[in-house]
Order: C-alpha cells, then sequence, then structure tokens
C-alpha cells in the first residue's frame, strides 16, 4: 500500500480510489471475486429465464431482459462475501494491513474483534508468518471463536462491550510491543474493505443501488469513497438494525454519538459508536441510511436459504432486509433506485451459529 494515507476530511474520490487501488494489489493477489447473483423472489421468473444463467461475471444481465420499473420492481442483486476463505469480507481489510504490517517488520498484530475481523486477522497473520492475539467478547459465538483458534491466534475474552474490547487490545499492545489492527478504524483495512467495490465496476450502473451493512463504518466507508470516484448517480446506502443505530443518530446529530445500550441479534454491527476515521466519510459520501428490525432482519435470513439456498449471518443478511425497505419506500428518494436501476446487496458474512441459524429459518417464508 502507498505510504501516504489520505486524511478524511480531505479525501477525494480520486485519492480514495488511488489509496484502494493500491491496497487490490495484495487482496486480489490472495483472494478470488467473489460472486455477484441475482436474487430470484419466489413467483419473479420470468418464462422461460432460467436463475442459473444470471451469474456475473461470466454471465451478466441480457439487454433483452425488460427493465424494472418502480422501487417495488427494482431488481435485487446479492455479492456474496460469505464465499471468502473466511466466510466473511473483512478479510479485504485485514490482508491489507497485516501484509503492510509484515513488510515494516512487524512480528506481532492484536485486534479487538466480535468475531469475523478476528479470524480474518488471524488467517492474514499466519499467511504472512506473524503472531496474533484476538480480543473477543466472553458472548462471541463458538463457531467464530473455533474458527479463530483453529488459525493458531490467541484468543483473550472481555466483557461484551466493545470499548473493552479496544481497551484489552491496546493493553496487550503496549506490553507487548504488538501492533494494533482495529476492525474499522484504521485506513488500512478501510482501503481493503473498499477493494469491494472494485469488483462491481464491470456491472455497476448509473441508478444503481449499492447496500452495506453498517457497524463500525469501514466497510461502507471504502464502497462508498470506490463507487463515487467511477459512478457519481450510484446510490450508497447503508443498513442498520434498529438495536444498533449509533451511525444513524449520529448522522442527525451531525458527529459522532455513543450508543449506551446495544441489542441485536447481528453480532458483527454491535459497534456503539462509528469510527474516527469512517465517519467522516460516511458523512460526505453515503447517500442514506436506513435501519431495519430484528424480525426483518430474521425474515431476509430465512429468504436468502429458503429462495437462494443462501446461509448468511444475521449481520451478512441485513442488507438484504434493507432492500426490501427501500422498495417499500423508506429512506426516501435519497435511498430510492433511478429508472432502471437495481438494488445491490452485500451479503458480507456467513458464519453464523449453528443453533441460532436453524431456530431462524425453522418458519420458512
Amino acid at each position: 500500500m502507498s505510504a501516504e494515507v489520505p486524511h478524511p476530511d480531505t479525501l477525494t474520490p480520486a485519492w480514495g480510489l488511488s489509496w484502494i487501488a493500491s491496497a487490490a494489489e495484495v487482496v486480489h493477489r490472495y483472494l478470488p471475486h467473489t460472486p455477484l447473483v441475482r436474487f430470484w423472489e419466489s413467483g419473479s421468473l420470468p418464462q422461460g429465464v432460467s436463475p442459473a444463467g444470471d451469474v456475473l461475471p461470466r454471465s451478466p444481465l441480457s439487454d433483452s431482459e425488460p427493465s424494472s420499473r418502480g422501487w417495488g420492481g427494482a431488481e435485487i442483486w446479492l455479492k456474496l462475501e460469505t464465499l471468502q476463505p473466511i466466510g466473511a469480507f473483512k478479510i479485504r481489510g485485514a490482508l491489507a494491513a497485516v501484509a503492510d504490517a509484515a513488510r515494516r517488520g512487524v512480528r506481532h498484530v492484536v485486534t479487538p474483534s466480535s468475531g469475523n475481523h478476528g479470524r480474518a486477522v488471524a488467517y492474514a497473520a499466519r499467511l504472512f508468518g506473524l503472531k496474533a492475539t484476538v480480543v473477543v467478547p466472553e458472548t462471541i459465538p463458538a463457531v467464530k471463536r473455533e474458527a479463530i483458534a483453529a488459525l493458531g491466534a490467541e484468543i483473550v475474552q472481555v466483557g461484551g462491550r466493545s470499548s473493552e474490547r479496544l481497551e484489552e487490545a491496546e493493553h496487550i499492545a503496549a506490553e507487548r510491543g504488538a501492533e494494533i489492527v482495529y476492525p474499522y478504524d484504521d485506513p488500512r483495512v478501510v482501503a481493503g474493505q473498499g477493494t469491494l467495490a472494485l469488483e462491481l465496476y464491470p456491472f455497476l450502473r448509473e441508478g444503481d443501488v449499492l447496500l452495506v451493512p453498517v457497524g463500525g463504518g469501514g466497510l461502507i466507508a471504502g464502497i462508498a469513497t470506490a463507487v463515487k470516484a467511477r459512478f457519481s448517480r450510484v446510490r450508497v446506502v447503508g443498513v442498520e438494525p434498529e438495536g444498533a443505530d449509533d451511525t444513524r443518530r449520529s448522522l442527525e446529530a451531525g458527529t459522532r454519538v455513543r450508543r449506551e445500550t446495544v441489542e441485536t441479534m447481528a453480532d458483527g454491527l454491535r459497534a456503539e459508536m462509528p469510527g474516527a476515521f469512517t465517519f467522516p466519510i460516511v458523512q460526505r459520501y453515503v447517500d442514506a441510511l436506513v435501519t431495519v428490525s430484528e424480525e426483518e432482519i430474521a425474515e431476509a435470513l430465512r429468504r436468502l436459504f429458503w429462495e437462494a439456498r443462501i446461509v448468511a449471518e444475521p449481520s451478512g443478511a441485513v442488507s438484504l432486509a434493507g432492500a426490501f425497505a427501500v422498495r417499500e419506500g423508506r429512506g426516501g428518494k435519497a435511498a430510492a433506485p433511478g429508472d432502471g436501476g437495481r438494488l445491490v446487496a452485500v451479503i458480507s458474512g456467513g458464519n453464523v451459529d449453528p443453533e441460532l441459524f436453524c431456530s431462524l429459518i425453522r418458519r420458512q417464508p
């Protein structure tokens, strides 16, 4: 990556794109492009069209297919980060950050994480020969804790608040001379997450809406920077759980606001406050933000499984719940697709606790 890091207050799309392209040199050396597929809803198949035919980049959308009209009929497409080597988009930012640390001779990285980021850092550290320590909450799903341990990382468990994880990670870094890789408030991580948008460049067109889950803001900050550099009329819309709406509150206040209680099944989106680096980028480049209820998240997860045979964690299904909300008119014109525009939902992860998943899909939509 470039040694020069853009400050969020002065970052321009062109500068940001150059910075993200530099991260892509590392990320795309180790990761394949994840698929983009059409979400075929029950009863929505046009006569004579096979759902298997609409998979990108090998089979782009046919120009002969009628464009959708109106918000309620907008097509939904899914960017499947569930198929990353660690099952979530977090591997992008972790690779960019850990590769940079390894290049500078760092031998030990430590990170606070709710699960997926920690697994990603553990994966990248193993790849580059670094020691990794991951600070996780006591409530971490067993599937995520075991996956981190399997990659050889040391695991330290603390209370459930993100601030507790951060404090412990900073203590360990100071005590052991390790370098912190922050889950979202790290410019290298943001640049790595932005590489996802580069993979969408061949598909996107003006009028499309890109829906992105929002926790601390790393993913949406990177994506929005890359998208606005090339597509001024593609709308980037964040989606948050109602019980973890710190970014919505912060946008309304015009400054970062801490949410004292966070309650959502989407464990990857339980940030208490937007990042200091990410929030100014979100303010500048994100067009709208919608919130969704726990039942809407569960319904989206069920529909992903029953209608598309895709396993997603609640944090990953949030963007599809947001797509349904936008089609109902939530978010207003700022979130609405243009004429013929499509809704593209980033399904950000699939590392779901098996018991939770089974309990949520038991009721078929």
